[in-house]
């Protein structure tokens, strides 16, 4: 097993590999921004090196520097959590050239599946089923008038490297291609660097169905069941769960078994999440994730199985050391995710400084968040703030409870779109299971917001309150906080080569 790993990734998702890697006795190295200077995933690392900059393209993204940082910090592997590079095939290969281990998929897998038009060219192949479309390009608006009128309106415009919900534009009637055409176009070239769009029936109505699959180096692989992914917008997921409410043992044995044929077809190996359309009775294969994905953990919760431990020992060599039959599922988990915008104002971008905190608790009520008070919250990067996932003995349960915990969610000084959701998981079409990728979007969610100067009074007394125990703790027990000697620690100076001196420390 590795000793120390450095995780190219910020926020909750970095916080999420340290805490198992720790549990496993390896040692973490956080890179971060100018910026994420006074991150969470900055302090709790046992090594912390400066990525000199503000913006993704010269901290996160820049390869040059996080490798020279693994190099400095004699990182053995390299985890790129999810979003930044973790899907960058030319990352995976010069890590790999590094002679660094890279937790994840082989490079030519992650190239494969980034390719929307490859990877359903690769599936048909395979035999897995593909929403019917072409599998050629299409590089301008006759030829995609044409291809539409073979294939039957609507259809879906697609970005061929496309990701994320970007690139994405939905086309009724032919008199709306040429507008349609230009924006998904302009819109795939500023994502991904790569215009090309390719052409597909567009399916009404339907399920967004993923299953997470785990793969090792030594022939063996499982599948860990199906989640829900139908509350979205503008194909952005909001409420994930596990098991879906429309899924039978039946279908869940034949997604699994498709999804596992999807990863051997590209050789796969680690964790990875094929996604499906599912309509009327039928399933479709959409795209494959090869990472881990933001919605893990409510397969964690049902399963039991810690998927980033899971990575780790595959991308150390290690067999999986379970088979399909292992696999069990109990109750019911949903995750939402908290992100920083205004439902009442068309889910506009939030900004601000975090001034209160208040976190849900009880049993079986999981925080991932890389949240702070004093916080602040711009927009440099992802909007998600944290998720909030729970489980239940069922699906009502599970319901209940996460209705319980978002009330009890305070997150001051921005906008959150924690309401959304509380709408959503309150309407009787989500709660009976009789609901698809438009529910959300359906919704009037631009109901009256309370007064703020009231909610700020509130706060503010609670806060007063808050820190006068907090005095009268410290002033009888003293400080309880050991891990503030770690935090201390990983801010001491560290030089790395060739990029001046940074900071880190051991």
């Amino acid at each position: 097993m590795f000793e120390r790993i450095l995780i190219a990734n910020r926020g909750e998702i970095a916080l999420r590999v340290i805490r198992t890697a720790r549990e496993m006795g390896i040692e973490c190295v956080a890179v971060y921004s100018d910026v994420d200077r006074s991150a969470l995933h900055t302090r709790m690392a046992d090594v912390a090196v400066p990525l000199h900059g503000t913006l993704p393209s010269e901290t996160y993204l820049d390869i040059d520097a996080i490798l020279d940082a693994a190099r400095a910090t004699r990182a053995e592997a390299i985890h790129p959590g999810y979003g930044f590079l973790a899907e960058n095939a030319e990352f995976a290969r010069r890590v790999e050239a590094a002679e660094i281990a890279w937790i994840g998929p082989p490079p030519a897998a992650i190239e494969a599946m980034g390719d929307k038009i490859t990877s359903r060219r690769i599936m048909k192949e395979a035999g897995v089923p593909v929403v019917p479309g072409l599998t050629d390009p299409v590089l301008d608006v006759p030829a995609a008038l044409a291809a539409s009128e073979e294939i039957g309106y609507p259809i879906a415009l697609k970005a061929a490297a496309g990701g994320g919900g970007k690139g994405i534009r939905i086309v009724p009637e032919p008199d709306a291609m040429e507008s349609a055409f230009r924006t998904a176009a302009g819109e795939a070239q500023s994502a991904f660097g790569d215009g090309r769009l390719y052409v597909e029936r567009y399916l009404e109505r339907p399920r967004h169905i993923e299953v997470q699959v785990m793969f090792d180096n030594h022939g063996n692989s499982v599948h860990l069941f199906e989640r829900e992914c139908s509350i979205q917008r503008r194909h952005q997921k909001l409420i994930e769960e596990c098991p879906s409410p429309i899924v039978d043992d039946e279908l869940r044995e034949r997604m699994g078994e498709v999804a596992l044929r999807a990863g051997r077809a590209v050789d796969y190996r680690g964790a990875g999440t094929v996604e499906f359309l599912w309509s009327k009775g039928e399933f479709f294969f959409l795209e494959m994730n090869t990472r881990l994905q933001v919605e893990h953990p409510v397969t964690e919760m049902v399963t039991g199985r810690d998927l980033v431990r899971d990575q780790l020992r595959v991308a150390a060599g290690e067999p999986l050391g379970y088979a399909q039959e292992d696999v069990t599922m109990s109750g019911s988990a949903i995750e939402v995710r908290i992100n920083a915008e205004d439902p009442a104002l068309g889910f506009l971008p939030s900004t601000g400084t975090i001034k209160n905190l208040r976190w849900p608790g009880g049993p079986w009520v999981r925080i991932d968040s890389g949240l702070f008070r004093g916080l602040v919250v711009g927009l440099a990067y992802d909007p998600m703030l944290a998720k909030v996932i729970v489980w239940g003995v069922d699906r009502a349960t599970a319901i209940a409870r996460m209705v319980r915990a978002l009330e009890e969610l305070h997150v001051g000084g921005v906008r959150t779109g924690a309401p959304a959701a509380l709408a959503v998981l309150e309407d009787t079409r989500f709660r009976e299971g009789d609901f698809d990728t438009q529910l959300l979007e359906s919704m009037d969610l631009t109901a009256p917001r309370p007064d703020d100067e009231a909610v700020a009074a509130i706060a503010a007394a609670f806060h007063r309150q808050h820190l006068a125990r907090r005095r009268a703790l410290a002033g009888s027990h003293g400080d309880r906080r050991p891990w503030l000697d770690r935090a201390r620690r990983s801010l001491t100076a560290y030089p790395t080569p060739d990029r001046g001196q940074r900071e880190g420390g051991a």
